[in-house]
Parts: C-alpha cells; structure tokens; sequence
C-alpha cells in the first residue's frame, strides 16, 4: 500500500529520488509527443483533449483497483480541490492544444511550458525558505537556458502570435494545476490522485468543446488512443508519481526537458531547424538537472485542510 507522502520524513530515500527524477523525464518526453497525435487527429484540438481523458481515465481507475487502491474513498475530502485542479486542467489542455494548431510545434511545447519558471518559485513561498546556492546556480543556468530557447522561439512566433499566446495561458494553468495538485498528492497516492483529477476534467472539456462547435465524434482513431496513452497514461502518470517525490524546483527544471524534446520532434518530423542558440540552451538545461539533484530532496508540503 501506498505511503502516504504527510508523514514526518522530509526526505524520501535516495532510491525514490531516483526513481522519481526518471520519472520526470519519461513524462516530459512522453507530454512532448502530444503536439503530433493532436495535429493528425481529425477532430477539434479541445475535442482531442476530451478523448484523451475519455480514454485513459477508466484504465487510471482499473489501474487503482488493480493495486488495491479506491480512488473514490481516496478523494473523500478533497473534492472541493479536485473539482479546481479539474477545471485548471481543463483549461490548460484546450489552450494548449488550440495554440497547438496554430502555432510550430517547437513554438507549443516552448510556451507551454512556461510553468517550468512559475513553479519552483511556489516551492519556495511553501518551505518558507530561500534557494541553497545549488539550486540559485541550477535556476540561473534554466533560466538562461530557457530564455535561449523562448528567444529563439520568438524569432519564429510573429506569423504564430495567437498560437503562442494560447499555449502561455495553458503554461501558466499548468503551473496552478502543479500547485493543486502537489496538495493531494499529500495524502493521494498517485494513480488514484492522477484518475480522480482526469475524472473532473472530463465535464469542463467537453462543454467547452460543444460550446466552440468542434467535431467531436473522430472517424480517425489511432491518434486519440495515442494521445491517451501516451500524454495522459505515460505522461501525466509519471509526472504525478514525481510530484510526490521531487521538490518543485526540480520538477521545474525537468519541465524544460519537453520543450527540448519538442524542438527536437519539430526538426526530424517539420524540419523546423534548430539554431545553435537553441542546443546551447538544451545544454545549459541538462547541466541544471545534474546540479540539482544534489538537492532533490522534497520540501514539506502541508495536507489539504
């Protein structure tokens, strides 16, 4: 059975930290291949968010059951953060996968993921405390990094504007889902924690998606079922087992992993060429993760009330 994460250890054992920071970058590479199955599906960008929930959310909670877990009892209690994080959650998918369509792939993924800057500063207002010098050097070698790569995605963005304006807004609703999120992992486990927030997403997507007047029913499978499998069952389930683990400024810094991986995807599949300045910054993001995790250990997070 699942350990609860409010107990009074502030620091996991190294081998979770491990397993954890593995995880993280199994789910940014697993996120950064959702841009692909959401431009070959033939249906509604907010739609294909709908159908990837659809999809992957009773296997999540078969999953729960097959590991002795109950999502349902789990959620008693915190329903009233559920039912937030589902509606953030929502909005983070229809904004990302809007500006998906409108916008490079490099450019999506970039963007998207400006919650990578948003929420390790959230770590640091929860313990209260100000970054070791480890981790100011990890933020300052992100930063620079990161800004790297969003200039250069700026160079790309002026026929994209929209697009890119879209997937900020889902960078900055993925940063409050992070939030959320972090307090039911205090005492969720993570696979009944990722079935019950995907559960409350469901409602506010497929609202959204009538009220935009998308198709919503596919005649083209294959890239929804891989969307659900591989961005909500790979991705956000290991992304939500690493919350429970990593601090937020390590799950920050690994956020920057999924632009990188985009671009990457961008350049083989879109030939969308990557600039020097674009593999300096992947550089200065990998040597942030390797100087962080020194200090991987994860703050306490305090139960939901």
């Amino acid at each position: 059975m699942h350990r609860n994460a409010s107990t009074t250890k502030t620091s996991p054992p190294r081998s979770h930290v491990a397993t954890a920071l593995i995880a993280a970058l199994v789910a940014n590479t697993a996120l950064a291949f959702g841009p692909l199955f959401v431009r070959v599906a033939d249906v509604g960008p907010v739609s294909a968010a709908f159908w990837r929930l659809i999809i992957a959310t009773p296997i999540l909670f078969a999953a729960a059951a097959a590991m002795g877990e109950r999502p349902m009892a789990a959620g008693r209690g915190r329903w009233w953060i559920l039912a937030i994080a589902g509606v953030v959650f929502a909005a983070d998918l229809a904004s990302w996968h809007i500006g998906i369509v409108r916008t490079t792939l490099a450019n999506s993924t970039l963007f998207g993921n400006s919650a990578s800057l948003i929420f390790p500063i959230y770590g640091f207002i929860v313990a209260r405390s100000w970054p070791s010098k480890s981790q100011v050097a990890a933020l300052l070698l992100a930063g620079i990094g990161g800004g790297l790569l969003l200039g250069r995605s700026a160079e790309l963005s002026s026929q994209h504007l929209v697009g890119d304006l879209f997937c900020l807004l889902a960078g900055v609703c993925y940063a409050l889902y992070f939030m959320l999120m972090a307090r039911v992992r205090a005492t969720v486990a993570p696979v009944p924690a990722l079935a019950l927030s995907s559960l409350a997403t469901i409602p506010p997507l497929f609202l959204l998606a009538i009220g935009l007047g998308e198709q919503i029913v596919p005649h083209l499978w294959w890239p929804l079922l891989a969307l659900a499998i591989v961005s909500q069952l790979i991705g956000q389930g290991c992304m939500i087992y690493a919350l429970g683990h990593l601090s937020p400024l390590v799950i920050g810094i690994a956020l920057l992993v999924q632009p990188a991986v985009g671009a990457a995807l961008g350049w083989i599949i879109f030939d969308e060429r990557l600039a020097p300045a674009d593999l300096f910054g992947a550089a200065l993001v990998a040597a942030a993760l390797v100087l962080v995790r020194q200090g991987a250990a994860r703050p306490k997070v305090q139960p939901a009330d």
